[in-house]
């Protein structure tokens, strides 16, 4: 009924077009509806071409269905039917290679959504433990890891309760649309955190010459309260103008609302990164060292800033048409949108070289505790093995009368005493 609901109201809007003036002079074939898409006027001898329908399962609205327009100015016939032909086999050639492909983008963004939650707790863990990482650098990163964790928990929420149930999608409840809502403030969290984190490098290295201590409060703000404002507007213009079931379409210009100023955040990163770099080359190139340390200092802190900053979009903002360079890119950016949480910690925490250092000095301490623990248990062991040798004297060594007498605890010599006297007695 929803596919019907979708032809009718195209058709309607094909029909519409009938009173427009005519597009074309000369021979040409006039505007149709086929039946699924409607067709403009077209010159004689051309290829006409558009996008598949989106309202049918089985096609892929990306691929291009076509229409061709004989030199005599009529629309091309089906030989078998003889009936006006319109080419839509190119729209499920490669359902099912898409399919196959979607599914494994599907598990790959859950999966790495995953490891990024893991790998994020676990350095939390080790900024929390660890005392002497406590600085307004390793607070900043806690804030941006947290908000990594958030984010990769509503994704992994919104995929698994919400995108593969087409009921819960049809009953529209209003869950749906809060689970979205948060959705979207965490991903503004997400970049904005990110840009809390250009600011803070940027006023560091660039403005305030290496100086540590700043308002940690302005971050605050920025990072956890700013992104409200677009996310809410986003939801009230949804409900209000686009309010589609769970808010799951992105064929709509208002979720610019959310997305303009996430791209602004990665712009204004992208600039404090290329100021960055400019810095710190000019720095090392000051210090009067190698070349080529120079020069792998200033890859090795951008290649650690280009995550941290999120700029990939800015990079790489564009879809290739190629179907192979399509694919590419698509695991590409799954890679570094859905793995970005795995990776910063990665960088961030488990390469980092404070951190690794206390692991290493806690490692350490717990290995010369193991050992002390070991050596007591051993030096206990030998006390107790010493005591009992002592008291467990050979029997030999004491008086063999018919009365088999007993020391109680008398030294050896005083035996021996003991021996003489029997012996004397017995001459």
């Amino acid at each position: 009924a929803l596919t019907r609901g979708f032809i009718a109201k195209r058709k309607h809007d094909c029909l519409q077009k009938y009173c427009f003036p005519l597009e074309c002079t000369g021979l040409f074939c006039n505007r149709t509806w086929d039946g699924w898409l409607c067709w403009d006027d077209t010159p004689a001898g051309r290829l006409t071409a558009q996008n598949c329908p989106d309202y049918f399962p089985d096609f892929d609205p990306t691929e291009r269905a076509s229409k061709y327009c004989d030199e005599t100015g009529n629309w091309f016939r089906h030989p078998e039917s003889n009936r006006t032909w319109s080419n839509y086999t190119l729209c499920n050639s490669f359902t099912s290679e898409k399919l196959k492909m979607a599914f494994i983008l599907y598990y790959m963004a859950i999966v790495g959504h995953a490891l990024s939650i893991t790998s994020l707790l676990i350095s939390l863990a080790i900024f929390f433990y660890f005392k002497s990482l406590s600085c307004q650098r390793i607070t900043l990163h806690k804030n941006l890891f947290f908000s990594y964790v958030l984010n990769s928990v509503f994704t992994i929420a919104h995929l698994i309760a919400v995108v593969p149930n087409p009921s819960l999608v049809k009953k529209d409840p209003v869950s749906c649309k809060v689970l979205q809502f948060f959705h979207q403030y965490m991903l503004g969290c997400n970049y904005f955190w990110m840009l809390c984190e250009g600011i803070y490098l940027h006023t560091l290295i660039v403005v305030a010459v290496f100086a540590e201590e700043q308002r940690l409060h302005w971050y605050y703000l920025l990072g956890w309260g700013f992104p409200l404002v677009p996310a809410s507007i986003h939801a009230v213009a949804r409900a209000r103008y686009f309010n589609d079931n769970c808010w799951m379409s992105v064929d709509t210009h208002l979720l610019y609302i959310v997305h303009g100023p996430v791209m602004a955040a990665l712009l204004v990163n992208f600039f404090f990164l290329l100021n960055i770099v400019r810095v710190l080359v000019t720095k090392l190139r000051d210090t009067h060292r190698a070349e080529s340390n120079m020069y792998m200092k200033a890859v090795r802190a951008t290649l650690i800033l280009v995550p941290l900053l999120g700029i990939q979009f800015v990079i790489i903002p564009w879809r290739p048409e190629n179907r192979l360079a399509g694919e590419i890119y698509d695991y590409i950016m799954h890679i570094l949108m859905h793995y970005q949480g795995l990776l910063v910690a990665t960088i961030f925490c488990f390469f980092n070289g404070e951190v690794q250092g206390a692991l290493k000095r806690q490692w350490t301490q717990y290995k010369t505790q193991w050992g002390q623990r070991r050596r007591d248990h051993c030096s206990m062991r030998s006390t107790s093995y010493t005591a009992t040798s002592i008291t467990e004297v050979p029997v030999y060594l004491y008086h063999h009368d018919s009365n088999n007498e007993q020391l109680n605890g008398r030294y050896i010599e005083d035996s021996e005493l003991v021996a003489l006297k029997s012996g004397e007695t017995s001459t």
